[in-house]
């Protein structure tokens, strides 16, 4: 067997894992016997005979009793800070709220602990779940409460519904003038609006509610932290489009106090990506744990045409693709897709030269003609496996069945060759990297019922969507993303192999440790 090692600074590893079965995510270190690591990096991967040449006498010796060690998991597309909120905030999730009489109930509870005043949240509405088929609207809240400002936010994060008291805060009326890229619903007969907001969470949380206290900060990345070691997420791409310096520091600083462990790698909006080039930002400025990594676009089709429309979208993607910013673009529908790939293809057109990261968000929806594009740009497809499994019972209900093929597409990406990352989108779904390889292996929904069984994909490539092919898509496969000497120490102690689990039992799999820098931060074993 080929060994690998690095040259130690000092002559003893610090931890030394044994007696577990290794995937390492590189094929150059097949089925290594121990993994020794010294500080926060991999300092060896080989035979377990070589074990007393890495111990010392503060060596720390892991018997993993035949359990599977995997590189750290990442989460390539998740919203840290409204996830922070939404664990702040009232669930208003399926599991809680089957009515809209249940939101009120909720509310109403709320509000009678609650000063007279202050804003009552509540996250994670689905409509397609509700009795009543519909949105809430502000007349439904109202009967809850009408002396606090009620924010409720629908699971997408791409509409929230205010009470009446909130829109006046928010001077929101019947003469309001809605923004580009956004829309205010309103009452058909009379023109007030309902209090159905579409793409205006942004505003509404920067511009009109009191900003996140301290302790509140420090309590939201403490619960956010929590949930995502011991799911094995060692790192995480933050793509909220409204991150800014503001956050920068503020996440730095939770991380540098310990209230939040892993690796964060932020995107900026459009709004606020120039004050980060102000500042001095370029690609993958920053650090191990906290780097910059690109533009986030967000595309709108909320008033039922393209914002911004396709040549200034062009013009966008072509103007930071020359400053060698990677964009990473949203596109869920098949036209935003197409968008997306036109604008991508008019940069590569006018620099063929260039080799800027250019990345997919969602690609939801990606017929067959699109494919072909796709398989001539070669962008990273950053993709949300398990979207088929909480979302694929509505998928399989709304969208009609000649496009059901079209839908999170996992194998045809593959095979034309593109890098697939996973995410999770949290908090829109859960943030459990198994189960987005159980639904990337299976196709199954929460239902039981199965969406696209041709996409579906090997346990290996969907273990290589959240390692290898997540680190590409931040530029950040030279340190994370497989246990190789030299990386970090980022691993993921699982209760079993899932490349050799039964496609059921996956879902069952347990993260029984997560390593982040060479530190044991969860143990459940």
């Amino acid at each position: 067997m080929r060994t690998f090692r690095l040259e130690l600074t000092v002559p003893k590893a610090s931890i030394i894992f044994k007696n577990a079965g290794i995937i390492t995510m590189d094929n150059d270190i097949p089925n290594p016997g121990i993994v020794a690591v010294n500080g926060d990096r991999i300092a060896f991967t080989g035979s377990a005979d070589e074990i007393e040449s890495f111990t010392g006498r503060d060596t720390k010796i892991i018997d993993c009793t035949g359990k599977t060690l995997v590189p750290g998991m990442i989460d390539a597309h998740c919203h840290l800070y409204a996830y922070m909120r939404k664990l702040l905030t009232l669930d208003i999730g399926p599991d809680k709220a089957r009515s809209i009489a249940d939101i009120r109930r909720i509310i109403r509870e709320a509000a009678n602990n609650t000063p007279p005043g202050q804003w009552i949240q509540a996250t994670g509405y689905n409509e397609f779940y509700l009795a009543e088929k519909r949105h809430p609207a502000r007349w439904d809240i109202d009967e809850a409460t009408t002396t606090h400002p009620v924010l409720l936010i629908h699971r997408s994060l791409h509409a929230c519904v205010l009470n009446s008291m909130a829109l006046s805060l928010a001077k929101i009326d019947i003469d309001t003038e809605e923004q580009p890229g956004t829309m205010v619903e309103r009452d058909s007969s009379t023109g007030e609006p309902s209090g159905l907001l579409y793409e205006m969470i942004p505003y509404i949380r920067e511009k009109v509610m009191p900003p996140l206290s301290e302790s509140d900060l420090r309590i939201g990345a403490s619960l956010a932290n929590k949930t995502y070691i011991s799911n094995g997420i060692t790192s995480l791409h933050d793509a909220s489009f409204t991150s800014d310096l503001a956050r920068w520091k503020a996440l730095h600083n939770l991380q540098r106090e310990g209230f939040f462990t892993p690796g964060i790698a932020m995107m900026a909006g459009l709004d606020n990506i120039q004050s980060f080039l102000d500042a001095g930002f370029s690609t993958g400025y920053g650090d191990d744990r906290l780097r910059f990594i690109g533009l986030k676009i967000i595309p709108s089709e909320s008033t039922g045409e393209l914002y911004p429309p396709q040549k200034e979208l062009d013009r966008i993607v072509l103007d930071y693709y020359r400053r060698g910013i990677p964009v990473a673009m949203h596109a869920v529908t098949r036209e935003m897709v197409a968008a997306a790939i036109s604008a991508f293809e008019n940069a590569r057109a006018q620099l063929p030269e260039s080799r800027v990261r250019l990345r997919i968000e969602h690609c939801s929806e990606c017929p067959p003609e699109l494919v072909k594009r796709l398989q001539k740009l070669k962008p990273v497809i950053v993709t949300q496996p398990p979207f088929v499994y909480y979302n694929g019972d509505r998928y399989l209900k709304v969208i009609p069945e000649s496009a059901h093929p079209w839908l999170y597409r996992f194998k045809t990406f593959f095979d034309i060759g593109l890098t697939v990352a996973g995410g999770s989108d949290t908090p829109v779904v859960p943030g459990n990297p198994i189960m987005g390889i159980y639904a990337a292996v299976t196709r199954k929904t929460l239902g039981g019922h199965i969406l696209s069984p041709e996409e579906r994909i090997s346990a290996g490539r969907a273990l290589y969507m959240y390692t290898v092919a997540a680190a590409k898509a931040s530029g950040e496969d030279t340190i994370k993303g497989s246990i190789t000497p030299g990386k970090l120490a980022d691993m993921v102690l699982l209760s079993e192999d899932p490349l050799k689990s039964d496609p059921e039992r996956l879902k069952d799999i347990k993260v029984q440790m997560t390593v982040i820098g060479g530190k044991i931060v969860w143990e459940d074993m």
